[in-house]
């Protein structure tokens, strides 16, 4: 058996530390050990009980920003685990562990890619940065939202940001996400009037009231989408009326839907449009909204260009720019930054029992990141 690279051996000693959202239990504290020693200047930032680091290496512009989480979610059953979940085992070329995908091997590939960065370029131009937070698979209200406010109230800026999302779909590499889709909630009640389902003249049926209504708003055309994004979409996710008994018209309709939208839309159009449907029927009604985020979009320019050109050049791999998927802390990077591209390890068993990355693709990853510096912070000799 070939011995452990570094980056390997940090993958493993990340996963071996059990940081379930939203704890870090170590893990930051690992990470500034390496990073001080390079010239970073390392802050942590705690809020409500989540961790986050900030290290930054450099005075100048640009900025080039690793950005990712520590955070894991939880095991589920141990039991159905071939091995301990936080106990990293390598079986027939992988390495399993919860969070091996999602998102520590990206983490320890950024470090050692950081690493051997500067051993080659000390004076490299611009700065590197790590943002890393413990409340990404949470609910990101105390983490890089955080990191960012702060940044922003002090005047620092960052050009490029590099999430270390497991991106990647059959190999690593054949996809980068340029973008997210922004995703709203309602919660929507409507009111009817409870009765004995034999006398439906004395009752209000608010599912029959409702119907029509959920009915358009699961035909409308909200967008059209665009070049980088897929036309909206709206999906019910729970609905539930009535009191269990089968002689019974129930009094209310409960109904969750979720919009994953694009640029296309805004999130105060998709309300309004949706408010007016439900008024031209007439429906007596509450309705919540809940924002988790809005959608974010890099257009191809010079950090995917630096990403896919390092891919190619460490793997020959043509990749794909995609904005499929759920959302990210990029998100909340895209307000202060204007290039964000999110890329990693394949994600097929990410938050599934036996989690795991294949062992060949760490060391690549690591060089990708490398050479993605490269590309953008090294400065062209005189010759």
């Amino acid at each position: 058996m070939a011995k452990a690279s570094r980056t390997q051996n940090l993958t493993e000693a990340l996963i071996a530390l059990d940081s379930v959202t939203p704890h870090d239990k170590g893990c930051q504290r690992t990470l500034i050990e390496l990073l001080e020693p390079l010239g970073f200047r390392c802050e942590t930032i705690e809020s409500n009980g989540v961790t986050n680091l900030w290290a930054r290496r450099g005075t100048e512009s640009p900025v080039f920003v690793f950005a990712g989480h520590t955070d894991v979610v939880p095991s589920g059953p141990v039991d159905q685990w071939s091995s301990q979940p936080f106990a990293p085992t390598i079986r027939e070329g992988k390495l399993y562990g919860r969070g091996a995908s999602d998102m520590k091997a990206s983490i320890a590939a950024m470090v050692v890619a950081v690493e051997e960065f500067v051993a080659a370029h000390p004076g490299h131009a611009g700065s590197i940065a790590f943002l890393i937070t413990s409340d990404e698979e949470g609910p990101a209200t105390d983490g890089t939202v955080i990191v960012c406010e702060q940044l922003e109230e002090r005047g620092e800026t960052i050009d490029y940001c590099l999430v270390g999302e497991p991106t990647s779909s059959h190999v690593l590499g054949d996809m980068i996400k340029n973008g997210r889709r922004g995703s709203l909630s309602g919660c929507l009640v409507v009111k009817g009037v409870q009765g004995h389902i034999a006398y439906p003249h004395l009752a209000k049926n608010p599912i029959h009231l409702a119907a029509p209504a959920l009915a358009e708003l699961a035909a409308e055309k909200w967008d059209d989408g665009n070049e980088y994004f897929p036309p909206t979409s709206w999906q019910v996710s729970n609905i539930a009326a009535g009191t269990g008994a089968t002689n019974v018209i129930p009094g209310q309709l409960k109904v969750d839907f979720n919009f994953r939208f694009s640029t296309a839309s805004t999130a105060d159009g998709l309300e309004a449009r949706v408010h007016a449907i439900l008024d031209k029927h007439g429906l007596d009604y509450d309705l919540k909204w809940t924002l988790s985020g809005h959608p974010f979009l890099t257009p191809k320019g010079t950090l995917s260009d630096a990403i896919c050109g390092s891919i190619r050049d460490e793997l020959g791999v043509q990749t794909e720019l995609s904005t499929t998927g759920g959302t990210s802390d990029g998100r909340f990077i895209a307000r202060i930054c204007p290039q964000v591209i999110e890329f990693g390890p394949p994600n097929a068993s990410i938050h599934k029992i036996d989690e795991h990355i294949e062992v060949r693709y760490i060391d690549p990853l690591k060089n990708i990141y490398r050479r993605t510096l490269e590309r953008l912070l090294t400065i062209p000799s005189a010759d």
